[in-house]
């Protein structure tokens, strides 16, 4: 009886390995293929990528993707939406199999995160003199824009309570109503707005930040596997160099990985 329990236990230890393999197949990548979303900005930043004149996206999160491929041995197929909030809607209803994107506490509502590969820290670029600090945002006849559906902006509409906010589909819009003077003030994170802000003569970018927060691999709620793999891949990603040579090559070797 002990050896055929013991052959049983072996067996099991054997078919593990296969089972783990199958289950992050149906959890990450159902289709055969990882499914990636990317938002994309004017230029590449550790949220955004950046549209190439082919009309092909690169940057960090593409660089991050190819290698996520390459060590699942799929396909890879690029998704490009215009805002987080749409990527956050696609992963969450599994259209995409993963997004890049900052997180919040809504988020994980619906969403469950790898470790954060970055910080962000999210200010508000202004173009009127009187702007000076965090709070002289925060008046009555100040009209501060932000990208629907992202963090940055849902922070930004919890920390006004006396300016207007408005939302914008898309970082050029937003700069359009920036341009027009529909808006003083532009809710975004310090990394994206240095240049956007060569864009706005006059123009600054306030110190401090209204919000901290990682920038991270989203994937549906109840993928454990998914989760797990994508957890594992982000820590040895950072270890082994892959997340710095990312940056790096997306011109943003100015910025630290986050620990």
């Amino acid at each position: 009886m002990l050896s055929k329990v013991m052959a049983l236990a072996f067996a099991a230890i054997l078919c593990a390995p296969a089972f783990a393999e199958g289950t992050v197949m149906k959890e990450l990548f159902p289709t055969g293929k990882i499914r990636v979303g990317i938002a994309y900005a004017p230029a590449p930043t550790p949220v955004f990528g950046a549209i190439g004149a082919q009309g092909e996206i690169h940057g960090v999160q593409r660089d991050i993707a190819t290698a996520l491929a390459k060590q699942l041995s799929v396909p890879l197929d690029i998704v490009v939406k215009a805002t987080t909030g749409e990527l956050t809607e696609a992963c969450a209803t599994g259209a995409i199999d993963i997004g890049f994107m900052p997180i919040d506490e809504e988020r994980r509502k619906r969403l469950d995160f790898s470790p954060a590969y970055f910080v962000i820290e999210s200010t508000f670029l202004v173009t009127r003199d009187d702007l000076k600090t965090l709070a002289d945002v925060d008046r009555p006849d100040v009209t501060a824009v932000g990208i629907d559906g992202s963090t940055t902006m849902r922070a930004a509409a919890r920390t006004l309570k006396q300016a207007k906010v408005v939302t914008a589909k898309s970082v050029d819009e937003a700069m359009a109503m920036m341009k027009g003077g529909a808006a003083q003030a532009f809710a975004l994170t310090h990394d994206v707005l240095p240049k956007l802000q060569k864009q706005l003569p006059g123009s600054r970018i306030l110190d401090g930040a209204f919000q901290v927060t990682g920038v991270a691999i989203s994937v549906r709620k109840d993928r454990p596997a998914a989760l797990a793999f994508l957890t594992d891949f982000v820590t040895e990603a950072k270890r082994d160099g892959t997340i710095r040579r990312a940056f790096d090559n997306a011109g943003l070797k100015e910025l630290s990985i986050a620990p």
